[in-house]
C-alpha cells in the first residue's frame, strides 16, 4: 500500500519521549451579532469558547524529544494561509523558531474536531486557542526548568525551547518533557506575551504551503497519484430529479481498462486502469441509461420573481424604533438582484480513497468540514462512525462548500468495490460546474425616508433568499450521489439558522447610526437549485445593496459620498478604515477624466469581524457598456495582525474573485438542465482584468483576531457600482454588471 495511505496510529504518531497537546471546537453562539471581546476572545473573560469543549492541553501541542514541536490543528488550509498564521501564533507564545514547527491539520483520525473551517473564523478560534495553549505550555515548561535548575521562574528567560536562568545555568524543552506526558487542563489565566515583544507576529513570513506549489510538488489531492491507485468516475443524471429506468454496462465492462461498473439505484460509476480509460467508460454510461427526466427548473430568466413569491419564512432579525415621530420628507427605494453564482474551483474536485483491511475506509480531500463529513460518508455506507478517516490534503481553493465533500463520498462509493484499492477520483469541468452548490440567488429591497437635508430617519431591509447552508454536517442526504442510491437518502429541509449574521441576514444590518431601522429576512425552504455556502455567504449581496443604497442617498442629498458615509458612521475604527482606504486612493484631489470614475464602500463583516473599505475606478466604454476597473484601494483592520502578507494576499484575493462575480458571473439554466458547463458558458475574470491593488493592513496590536477571508467581497462589489454611476451617471442593481446591461442603462438614461 502506498505511504501515503498508510494509516497510522495515534501511538505511532507520538512515538516520542514526551509530547504535549491541546484542543478546541467552534462555538455556536457566534454566528449570534456579537462582539469578538464580549465571546471570550483574545483577553476576555474565561477560556477561549474554542478550549471550553476540549480543555486538555495534552490534544493539541506536542512537545518532541528530537527538538521538534507539533502542533495538531482542526482547522484546514485552502488557500487563506492560516496554516503559516496560526504556527506564528503558536511559536511566538512558545517561544521556539518557526523551523521547528511541524504541523497536522484536518486528520479525523488525529487531529481534534474544530468543525467547519469556514466564516473566516480560523484566527479569532482557532489562532486564540493556539495563542493561549502555547502561553500555557510554556508556563509550564518554565515551571519544570525551575525545579530543574532550582531558580525563580519568573527570572528566565526563553530563546528558541532553550531556557536561561539568572544564574547562567540552562535546559531545554526537550530534555524537560522526557517521559513526561503532560496531561493538564488549560486555566483562564496563561501569561500572554506583550505585543511589543514580539518578534515572529506582525512580520510577513512566507507562506509553508507555497514551496511545493511553485515547485511543482504535490501540494493539492489532483496531484497526487500514489503507487497502485486506479481511477475512477461518476456518469450524472440529465438534471437534479432524474430517475435511472435502465441500462446494459455489459459494453462498458468490455471496455479497455475498465476494471469494474458500479450501479446502485441511479448512481452510476467506473473504475478503470487510467484515467483517460475511466473518463471513456463514464461517457459511454452516461449515454448509455435511460432516464426519467422531468422538466420542471424555474429557469434563470425568472428566479428573481420566483423568489419573491415562493413560500417563506418572514423573520424580522433588527428592529429598532425610532423615538422622533417626526415625517420624512422623501422616500427612496430601490430593489438589487443577485444571481446564482459558482465556486468555479479553477482544479475540478478530487479525493482518493482506499478501504483497508481493518475496514477502515481512509480518504484523502479538500473538504472545509473533515469530521462532518467523515460521519455523513458513514452513514451512507452504513459503517459506524470510526471506520471513516478524512485527511485533509489541500485542493484548488473556493472558499466555500463546492463538491470536495461529494468527491470524497464518490471516491468512498467506487472504493468499496475494489476493497484494498486505492481509488482517485475527479471530475470533469462539466460535473463540477453542472452540479456543485452555487451561492443562491438572492432579492434585496431597500426603502429609506429622509429629512429635508437627506439625513436616513427610517430604514428598511428585506432580504429573500434560500439556503446558504447544506454542507454534509453528518447528514448523506447532503451528498449529491447519496440521493440517488437504492434506497435514497434525502436531502433534509433546510432551516434557516438563527442569528441576524448567518446565511441571508449577513450584513443586512447597517452600521450606520439611523434613527429607525428594521431588517427582516424571507426565508424559502424550496431549492430550485443546488445550494451552499460561498464567500460571506449572504454578506456579499447585501453589502452590494446597502452600500449601493447609501451612495444613492448621498447623490440625492448632494453630498460628497464618503462625507455621507462618515455622517452617520460613528465607530472609531470603521471611520479609520474609511478615511485610510480614502487617503490610499486619492479620493480628496481626484482628478475626474471623461468616462471614468470613483466609488467606495465599507462593511464590518458580519459586524463584529474584520472592517474593510474598498475605493475603486473605473472606465466605462459608452459605444459597449464594457467596465474596465482601473485601480483598486482597500483598507483592512484585522485586529492584531499576525501576517500582514497574508492579510494583504487575502484583501487582493477578494477584490479579484468580488470582481469577477460583480462583472460577469451568472449561472445560467432552463427547465430542464444547467447550461453553464464550462469557461465560454460562464466566464470569469481574466488576468488581464485584474486592476492594480493597494492594500493598507491597520495593525491593533493586543486586540483580538478578527479573521479576514470574506471581508473584502461586499465592498468590492458596491464600490464598482458606485464608480459606474460616478462614470456613466447609471445606477445598475441586478448582478452581475455586464456590458449588455450597462449599455442598456445608459441607452435608457437618453431616452
Amino acid at each position: 500500500m502506498n505511504t501515503m495511505l498508510k494509516k497510522m496510529t495515534r501511538r505511532e504518531l507520538l512515538a516520542t519521549t514526551g509530547f504535549l497537546t491541546l484542543t478546541f471546537a467552534m462555538p455556536s453562539n457566534l454566528f449570534g451579532q456579537q462582539a469578538p471581546e464580549a465571546l471570550g476572545i483574545a483577553g476576555g473573560p474565561g477560556l477561549p469558547h474554542d478550549m471550553k469543549n476540549n480543555p486538555m492541553l495534552s490534544s493539541w501541542l506536542r512537545i518532541n524529544s528530537d527538538g521538534t514541536v507539533t502542533l495538531l490543528i482542526g482547522k484546514v488550509e485552502f488557500g487563506q494561509g492560516n496554516r503559516t498564521a496560526i504556527g506564528q501564533v503558536c511559536a511566538e507564545e512558545l517561544d521556539v523558531d518557526l523551523s521547528r514547527l511541524q504541523i497536522i491539520a484536518g486528520d479525523t483520525k488525529l487531529c481534534p474536531d474544530e468543525g467547519v473551517t469556514s466564516g473566516s473564523t480560523s484566527m479569532p478560534d482557532g489562532a486564540t486557542a493556539v495563542q493561549h495553549a502555547s502561553a500555557e505550555v510554556r508556563g509550564i515548561l518554565l515551571g519544570l526548568a525551575a525545579e530543574k535548575l532550582g531558580q525563580p521562574a519568573e527570572t528566565m528567560k526563553v530563546k528558541d525551547g532553550t531556557i536561561t536562568a539568572a544564574n547562567g545555568k540552562t535546559t531545554t524543552y526537550w530534555e524537560l518533557v522526557v517521559g513526561k506526558a503532560l496531561d493538564v487542563k488549560a486555566t483562564d489565566k496563561p501569561i500572554l506575551k506583550d505585543p511589543a515583544t514580539y518578534t515572529i507576529e506582525g512580520t510577513s513570513v512566507p507562506r509553508v504551503d507555497i514551496p511545493a506549489k511553485m515547485t511543482g510538488g504535490e501540494s493539492f489531492v489532483q496531484d497526487m497519484h500514489p503507487d497502485g491507485v486506479v481511477y475512477g468516475m461518476v456518469a450524472r443524471p440529465p438534471n437534479y430529479r432524474s430517475k435511472l429506468t435502465s441500462i446494459d454496462t455489459g459494453p462498458i465492462e468490455k471496455m479497455p481498462g475498465v476494471i469494474k461498473v458500479v450501479r446502485n439505484g441511479s448512481f452510476l460509476g467506473v473504475i478503470a486502469k487510467t484515467k483517460d480509460e475511466a473518463m471513456a467508460a463514464s461517457a459511454a454510461l452516461g449515454t448509455a441509461g435511460k432516464w426519467d427526466v422531468p422538466n420542471d427548473m424555474i429557469g434563470n430568466a425568472g428566479i428573481y420573481d420566483w423568489l419573491l413569491k415562493a413560500p417563506s419564512n418572514p423573520n424580522i432579525i433588527h428592529d429598532q424604533k425610532r423615538a422622533d415621530g417626526a415625517a420624512p420628507v422623501k422616500t427612496i427605494e430601490a430593489t438589487f438582484q443577485r444571481p446564482y453564482v459558482m465556486h468555479g474551483s479553477i482544479g475540478t474536485s478530487a479525493a482518493i480513497a482506499q478501504l483497508g483491511a481493518d475496514g477502515v475506509m481512509t480518504i484523502h480531500t479538500h473538504s472545509q468540514s473533515v469530521w462532518q463529513t467523515a460521519e455523513a460518508i458513514a452513514k451512507m455506507l452504513k459503517v459506524d462512525t470510526d471506520k471513516v478517516r478524512c485527511i485533509h490534503t489541500q485542493g484548488s481553493g473556493c472558499y466555500g462548500h463546492n463538491m470536495a465533500d461529494d468527491a470524497a463520498a464518490d471516491a468512498a462509493l467506487l472504493a468499496t468495490a475494489v476493497p484494498g484499492t486505492t481509488v482517485k477520483l475527479q471530475y470533469t469541468r462539466a460535473q463540477e460546474h453542472q452540479w456543485e452548490p452555487y451561492g443562491p440567488a438572492m432579492v434585496i429591497k431597500i426603502k429609506a425616508g429622509v429629512d429635508g437635508d437627506g439625513n436616513v430617519l427610517d430604514w428598511e431591509t428585506d432580504v429573500w433568499s434560500t439556503s446558504h447552508a447544506t454542507r454534509p454536517g453528518g447528514n448523506p442526504g447532503n451528498l449529491l450521489s447519496a440521493r440517488y442510491l437504492d434506497p435514497p437518502f434525502e436531502q433534509p429541509t433546510p432551516k434557516e439558522i438563527s442569528g441576524p449574521n448567518f446565511g441571508a441576514g449577513r450584513n443586512a444590518i447597517p452600521l450606520y447610526e439611523f434613527p429607525g431601522q428594521t431588517v427582516t429576512t424571507h426565508f424559502v425552504s424550496e431549492m430550485p437549485l443546488r445550494v451552499s455556502s460561498t464567500r460571506s455567504l449572504g454578506a456579499y449581496a447585501n453589502v452590494f445593496a446597502l452600500e449601493s443604497f447609501i451612495d444613492e442617498l448621498a447623490h440625492d442629498a448632494k453630498v460628497d459620498p464618503l462625507e455621507y458615509r462618515l455622517r452617520f458612521l460613528k465607530d472609531d475604527r470603521a471611520r479609520a478604515v474609511l478615511t485610510k482606504a480614502a487617503d490610499l486612493f486619492g479620493w480628496s484631489n481626484y482628478k475626474r477624466k471623461p468616462n471614468q470614475g470613483r466609488g467606495i464602500a465599507f462593511a464590518r463583516y458580519k459586524n463584529y469581524a474584520a472592517l474593510t473599505a474598498v475605493a475603486i475606478e473605473v472606465r466605462v466604454t459608452p459605444r459597449s457598456g464594457r467596465v474596465q476597473v482601473l485601480r483598486a484601494s482597500v483598507a483592512d483592520d484585522s485586529g492584531q495582525v499576525v501576517n500582514p502578507n497574508g492579510i494583504a494576499n487575502q484583501m487582493e484575493g477578494a477584490v479579484i474573485q468580488s470582481l469577477s462575480w460583480t462583472l460577469k458571473e451568472e449561472v445560467r439554466f432552463s427547465d430542464s438542465a444547467i447550461l453553464s458547463a464550462d469557461w465560454a458558458s460562464y466566464p470569469i475574470i481574466t488576468f488581464q482584468e485584474v486592476p492594480s491593488i493597494d492594500v493598507a493592513v491597520i495593525n491593533r496590536p493586543g486586540m483580538p483576531f478578527l479573521g479576514t477571508g470574506e471581508a473584502g467581497q461586499g465592498p468590492t462589489a458596491a464600490a464598482v457600482t458606485n464608480a459606474i454611476f460616478d462614470a456613466a451617471g447609471v445606477r445598475l442593481r441586478t448582478l452581475p454588471l455586464t456590458p449588455d446591461r450597462v449599455k442598456a442603462a445608459m441607452d435608457a438614461k437618453k431616452g
